[in-house]
């Protein structure tokens, strides 16, 4: 990443990165209530879940994988499909076939807003300071996708198809956002591999390190940040 890269945008990216974990705390709350008041406390079972899963072969992850496709797409929020990954198949192939879904939903409506959607994504961003973001890539290229994949400047569904509009090509984009989000997705996976046992009443240690590489990545904009801050190198999107 080049020592001049900071990107400024609104909402900062220090609010950006603590976003998902407030969702994710909401999400929990939410769920934890309605499991309270069913009593569905028995059902959630992740070995179980994931016997069940299983025993579907690869209609699992294929299903999986097509949900990861059209969900980017759609405009829709891909932090319960995360956290979905890590629940039904572990944290090792949750990882896997998360961090395969969401480059290849990112793709998806990366080639929507090319070659299908340009006008209308055109106008959506126009007068925004996404309407510059060609530019930054035509200096930096695949870094701007990896720099906005790590330290998030605006929401996920909103830059793939902002960089539909770019010159990069797909094979270096797909690329930049498959490596540059396996920090996010190893937190989030890991985390929500053991996050059934809340609803069961137990804390595992597993539950306790998933939460603090959460908190982890959380932290990575606020310190990108201060550390180049510092220079005073600046780069606006």
């Amino acid at each position: 990443m080049p020592d001049n890269l900071v990107m400024e945008s609104a909402p900062g990216p220090q609010k950006v990165g603590f976003i998902r974990p407030l969702l994710l705390v909401g999400l929990l709350a939410a769920v934890i209530v309605i499991v309270r008041v069913d009593h569905l406390q028995e059902y959630l079972d992740a070995q179980r879940l994931r016997q069940i899963i299983a025993a579907y072969g690869l209609w699992g992850p294929a299903i999986f994988l097509l949900v990861w496709a059209l969900v980017p797409a759609l405009f829709l929020p891909c932090l319960p499909i995360t956290l979905a990954g890590g629940v039904l198949f572990g944290p090792f192939w949750g990882v896997i076939f998360t961090g395969l879904g969401a480059p290849v939903g990112a793709a998806l409506a990366f080639l929507v807003a090319r070659y299908l959607a340009r006008d209308w994504v055109a106008a959506r961003i126009s007068g925004t300071r996404l309407a510059h973001l060609d530019a930054r890539v035509a200096q930096h290229g695949w870094k701007i996708v990896a720099f906005t994949r790590l330290i998030p400047v605006l929401p996920f569904f909103v830059l793939n198809y902002a960089f539909g509009l770019t010159r990069i090509g797909l094979l270096p984009y797909f690329l930049a956002t498959l490596f540059a989000m396996l920090p996010w997705t190893i937190a989030y996976v890991y985390f929500s591999s053991y996050v059934l046992d809340l609803f069961r009443g137990h804390i595992s240690r597993e539950l306790l390190i998933g939460l603090i590489l959460v908190l982890m990545v959380s932290l990575l904009p606020v310190l990108y940040r201060k550390l180049k801050g510092r220079k005073g190198d600046v780069l606006e999107l």
